[in-house]
C-alpha cells in the first residue's frame, strides 16, 4: 500500500523549495551512511528503543553504524525532518542494504525469524503487504 504524501501538484511552486530544501544536510548524511553501510541505526539520545536495537544487533553479531541526532531535549526539529522523509514516526529508524526495515522491534522480528540475515546477503523481502 503506498503511503499518502502530499502531491506535489497541490503545493504552491512557491513554497517547494523550502519543503524540499528543509534540513536537507540532514537527510543527506543519512543517506550517505545508508549508501555505505549494510546496517544503519538513526536513534537520538535519552531514548531506550535505539539501545535495544543496538543491543539486538551486537548480540546478533551484525555490524551498523550509529548515527545520533540530538534528544528528548533537542534539536527535535532537526530530527522531524527524518521522520517526513521516512513516513517512520519514532526512533529508531533501521536501515538494511538500503531498505528501511522500522525500528527496534521491527529489526529483533527480523533478526529472530532469520530474515536479516537474508537481507544482508542479498535477498529481497516478500511483499507482506494485506489487501
Amino acid at each position: 500500500m503506498p503511503r499518502s504524501i502530499l502531491d506535489e501538484a497541490h503545493i504552491h511552486p512557491a513554497i517547494r523549495a523550502k519543503i524540499a530544501g528543509h534540513h536537507e544536510d540532514l537527510i543527506r548524511e543519512v543517506q550517505a551512511a545508508v549508501a555505505a553501510n549494510d546496517v544503519v541505526v538513526v536513534g537520538m539520545k535519552q531514548n531506550p528503543n535505539p539501545r535495544k536495537a543496538r543491543k539486538a544487533l551486537d548480540a546478533a553479531g551484525i555490524a551498523y553504524k550509529y548515527l545520533e541526532y540530538g534528544s528528548y531535549l533537542g534539536p527535535w526539529r532537526r530530527r522531524n525532518a527524518l521522520k517526513l522523509w521516512t513516513g517512520w514516526p519514532t526512533f529508531p529508524m533501521i536501515f538494511v542494504k538500503g531498505i528501511f526495515v522500522g525500528g527496534a522491534s521491527d529489526v529483533k522480528r527480523l533478526i529472530d525469524n532469520g530474515e536479516l540475515n537474508s537481507l544482508l546477503r542479498g535477498k529481497r523481502p516478500k511483499n507482506t503487504s494485506r489487501r
